[in-house]
C-alpha cells in the first residue's frame, strides 16, 4: 500500500537544506507561506464586512497582493520538491461531477449559469 500512495503523490525533487537546529531556507520560506495564508484569510473576512468603499478597494488591493505572494511562495516550495499534493482520485472527480452537474437543475432559467 505504501507504493501505492507514494505513486498518489505530485512532487518535485526535494532540495536538501542542512538539519541544524537554525532555520534554514525551507523553514523561512514555509514560515512565510503559512503567514501569507494567514493574511489572505484575515483579508478575505475583513473584505466581508467592509461597509466603505473605499476601504473595501484598500483592502482588496493589498489582499490581491498578499495572494499573489502566497501563491509565488507555493510555486516556490513545490518547485523545490518540499510541498506535495495528492493525485485526484480519477473516481471520485468524476462522482464530484455528477453530483454537481445534478446541482444545475436547481438553477433558476432552465439550469443554465447566467
Amino acid at each position: 500500500m505504501n507504493q501505492f500512495q507514494n505513486q498518489q503523490k505530485i512532487q518535485n525533487p526535494e532540495t536538501q537544506v542542512p538539519q541544524t537546529p537554525q532555520m534554514n531556507e525551507r523553514d523561512f520560506i514555509n514560515d512565510l507561506l503559512t503567514t501569507e495564508k494567514y493574511m489572505t484569510t484575515s483579508y478575505s473576512q475583513a473584505l466581508h464586512e467592509a461597509s466603505h468603499q473605499g476601504l473595501y478597494q484598500d483592502i482588496l488591493s493589498i489582499f490581491t497582493e498578499t495572494q499573489k505572494c502566497q501563491r509565488d511562495l507555493y510555486d516556490l516550495m513545490f518547485k523545490k520538491g518540499w510541498y506535495s499534493v495528492e493525485a485526484a482520485d480519477q473516481q471520485k472527480l468524476k462522482q464530484s461531477y455528477q453530483q454537481f452537474q445534478g446541482y444545475t437543475n436547481q438553477f433558476p432559467a432552465g439550469g443554465g449559469v447566467q
